[in-house]
């Protein structure tokens, strides 16, 4: 049977078995055993995954066209391959622990794949994969340049980022408008931000939505009245700022310090 790409699930199948091989060598080959695969497609990345004596594969594909082809061609898959959205799946029903994520990302979600990552980063210590090259370049970024965004900073207050390998268009049925990268993600060793979280994302988010002004400006919904933001930080860009830069902002803010 063939497996037509939708364009509402954002499907691109990857064809290029070398480029498959290097993302599946690209996870680690001394890491927590149980590995999920998100979006197996047609199960290019599957195959050489099953090849890997050191990792218990699961799946997760929300086309049913795709899940039926997946069974077909890789029959060992009952009771592992679910039909699901990953981004509404209880992650608990699959891994009682830790666990590792790999897979061709859906490029129009994947954002959002992220954000649910980050918020089992605990049980998540690494991830390897494709996505679009500007999101990749963004995620891997360091600060002072102007692709350095609010993904950035999320995930490297809890990852260690590097960027694999890019991808051209023609490695794909259909080809993307867009260039392709792989990246790698392993967990740091921060175990708390030192400030409370959700105001730190908070932060982070409403000085990259105004990240032309400066810090002084871009804050305002969140400086209360008689704020004193003669510090020099005030004065940058949120572009400029690390991660710990944007932790001691966050403490600057708090009701605490005030």
């Amino acid at each position: 049977m063939e497996v037509r790409a939708k364009k509402a699930l954002g499907q691109h199948f990857l064809t290029d078995k070398g480029i498959a091989r290097s993302i599946v060598d690209a996870l680690s080959p001394d890491g927590v055993r149980d590995v999920l695969e998100i979006g197996p497609g047609t199960g290019v990345l599957t195959g050489f995954l099953l090849e890997r004596s050191d990792i218990d594969l699961r799946l997760v594909e929300l086309d049913g066209e795709s899940v039926e082809y997946l069974l077909t061609h890789f029959p060992g898959m009952q009771g592992r391959l679910y039909q699901a959205d990953y981004l509404k799946l209880d992650i608990h029903r699959l891994f009682g622990g830790e666990y590792r994520i790999i897979g061709n990302f859906p490029y129009n979600i994947s954002s959002q794949i992220f954000f649910k990552i980050l918020d089992d980063r605990d049980r998540v210590p690494e991830v390897v994969c494709m996505i679009q090259k500007e999101v990749a370049e963004r995620i891997a970024e360091r600060p002072g340049s102007k692709t350095y965004g609010i993904l950035s900073v999320l995930l490297q207050a809890w990852y260690d980022i590097e960027y694999v390998l890019s991808v051209g268009p023609g490695a794909f049925n259909p080809p993307p408008k867009v260039h392709s990268a792989v990246i790698r993600l392993r967990r740091n060793h921060r175990t708390s931000l030192g400030c409370d979280e959700k105001q730190f994302r908070n932060v982070v988010k409403t000085a990259f939505n105004q990240r032309r002004k400066t810090l002084r400006n871009a804050l305002k919904p969140l400086l209360p009245e008689g704020f004193d933001s003669s510090d020099p930080v005030f004065d940058l860009r949120a572009e400029r700022l690390s991660v710990e830069d944007f932790i001691d902002l966050t403490l600057k803010l708090s009701p605490a310090a005030r």
